[in-house]
């Protein structure tokens, strides 16, 4: 990590009451829903690897504000809930960048490895306190592959908490599938969120 050279006592929104606030919208993941169709692969962990890639590629997405001062982490790894064909058994796992393994193929078997030792018990799975998890280089994904949402809100822990929570569904007919994100507007502000989703699409049409 970076200290950052930014002025915390500056920033407008440290006062408010919650500088929390999130945006969802419509991805097309035509191209990567067809491939991973074709090539036996699992659409949710792919779809989570884009989802890391894009956030990684906006460094506003990787600040946080440890011990009074802002930093920026060199990446975030991610943190998603699973669970297993029957819905009984719900955990959480921690997943290293895809930049850590020679291509997403790769990536792709280790996270669906990991996923498997941690739902049968031979791994154990993530289980950081909510009130700590701010103050490392994580964002939290969520999968909801029952709802073709339009909008999402979260649960706020702590209005002044600064980690990304990413969240996307199910896919529709037209092949989009929403995603959305809730984010600190004291780092983070529209723009930023207009290159998340824009090289989001990138990420699903290399496939």
């Amino acid at each position: 990590m970076k200290k950052l050279d930014f002025d915390l006592n500056e920033n407008l929104f440290k006062d408010f009451l919650s500088a929390r606030y999130s945006i969802s919208a419509r991805v097309n993941v035509e191209k990567l829903w067809k491939w991973c169709k074709k090539n036996d692969k699992s659409f949710f962990i792919m779809s989570l690897g884009c989802l890391m890639n894009a956030t990684n590629s906006v460094d506003a997405l990787k600040r946080r504000i440890i011990d009074g001062e802002a930093i920026e982490y060199d990446y975030v790894e991610g943190v998603s809930p699973i669970m297993d064909k029957d819905s009984e058994t719900y955990k959480e796992m921690r997943v290293k960048v895809p930049q850590k393994f020679r291509n997403m193929i790769e990536w792709h078997d280790y996270v669906k490895t990991l996923s498997e030792d941690i739902l049968s018990g031979r791994k154990e799975g993530f289980t950081l306190e909510m009130e700590k998890r701010d103050f490392t280089n994580i964002v939290n994904f969520s999968c909801i592959p029952w709802i073709d949402f339009d909008m999402m809100t979260t649960c706020v822990v702590d209005g002044m908490a600064i980690q990304p929570l990413i969240t996307w569904g199910r896919v529709n007919e037209n092949y989009e599938m929403s995603v959305a994100i809730t984010v600190s507007h004291i780092f983070v502000n529209g723009r930023e969120l207009g290159f998340f989703y824009e090289n989001l699409q990138k990420e699903l049409d290399e496939f």
